[in-house]
């Protein structure tokens, strides 16, 4: 028998769990949850595939018994789950199921969840939802205790290394392994860091992490300004790739321009999170190099100059700076904080962490 889930990259724990469903009996209900970009979506598609027995058309979402259900602004609204409902007192069309499909079930504002609530209560026995979430703590308990839970994970640098080779986008091992530790067990990270402007990025986001120690005269302000403008720059490419690919779409031009934003906002906000966890890895090898641990570098492609900055007396700081880094990460990805704001505060304190070293050699 094919295996439905042979191009999903790893995440045996899942893909078992739902082998065994489709041979054993499907539950009315699953929660795919776990990282960004390790698969989800994918392997939610080859579920539903399954389950109406038709590939091709789940994966152009057009089979009549496939229920697609995303956030069209930035949450999943009311509306939206009452025009679910609607469609849940229709019988199948052409398979025994019909399946409802939620990207981005986080999103879900108080009513939508309570409304959508009743229907995971008493669903008809046609009925299979399948929600996917990148966080967990946002969805109410209620709901998650309703659904079978499916547990995804961050994938190996070894997947990571066969997708780059995959796609022809290394120049070579050196820079593979870069690619791949950077991308951290993530698709979605790995697909931006190829695109074609994310190198002159990534130089501008490494040069302004080895200026707050090497520069006397560094300027936060100035920094700030260089990363938010690559922070737009990627947003407007997520937009218009976006728009291109909803060209023939039958959204309203309202509800295709709340598609575009929240696309360039998810984007933006993306870029930013993914340069604080490159940030934090640059001051950790800093770390590794001063203590001779230059074997385990994520940006290897940089070791000449990890080694010349990477001093014993730069040690402490640079241990401070990963942890600073990494707290300033879970700020911004907890709570709406104002991006420009938010950053200068680091870099003026990782500056003053790094100058008060400098003074003492």
């Amino acid at each position: 028998m094919t295996d439905p889930f042979a191009t999903v990259a790893e995440q045996e724990e899942a893909k078992t769990l739902l082998r065994a469903a489709l041979t054993e009996g499907v539950a009315h209900a699953y929660l795919f949850h776990g990282p960004a970009g390790v698969g989800k979506r994918r392997t939610a598609l080859l579920f539903a595939a399954e389950l109406l027995g038709d590939l091709r058309r789940v994966e152009q979402g057009s089979h009549p018994d496939l229920f697609l259900l995303e956030p069209v602004g930035d949450q999943i609204r009311i509306d939206e789950i009452r025009a679910l409902r609607r469609d849940l007192h229709m019988r199948p069309f052409e398979a025994s199921r019909r399946v409802y499909l939620l990207y981005s079930a986080e999103t879900m504002n108080r009513e939508a969840a309570d409304a959508l609530l009743k229907d995971l209560e008493e669903p008809p026995a046609y009925a299979v939802f399948v929600l996917v979430a990148d966080e967990l703590e946002p969805i109410a308990a209620t709901i998650r205790s309703r659904c079978q839970a499916v547990s995804f994970h961050r994938l190996s640098e070894h997947a990571i290394h066969e997708e780059i080779v995959r796609r022809g986008g290394a120049r070579g091992e050196e820079e593979m392994q870069t690619l791949a530790r950077i991308a951290a067990g993530r698709l979605d990270r790995l697909e931006r860091l190829l695109e074609p402007a994310a190198s002159a990025r990534r130089e501008r986001l490494l040069a302004v992490a080895r200026a707050v120690y090497s520069d006397p005269e560094f300027d936060p302000a100035g920094s700030v300004r260089t990363l938010r403008e690559a922070i737009e720059e990627r947003g407007a490419e997520a937009r218009a790739k976006a728009e291109s690919a909803l060209e023939e779409s039958e959204l309203t031009k309202r509800e295709l321009d709340q598609r575009l934003r929240r696309v360039q906002r998810g984007a933006e906000r993306e870029e930013l999170l993914a340069m604080l966890e490159e940030l934090a890895a640059w001051y950790r090898d800093l770390v590794a190099v001063a203590v001779g641990a230059g074997g385990v570098l994520i940006h290897s492609d940089r070791a000449a100059e990890l080694r010349s900055d990477g001093s014993r007396e730069r040690l402490a700081a640079a241990e401070d700076a990963v942890e600073i880094v990494r707290a300033a990460f879970r700020r911004m990805q907890a709570l709406n904080l104002n991006t420009t704001l938010a950053l200068e505060a680091l870099f003026v304190r990782l500056h003053a962490l790094f100058a008060g070293v400098e003074a003492l050699v």
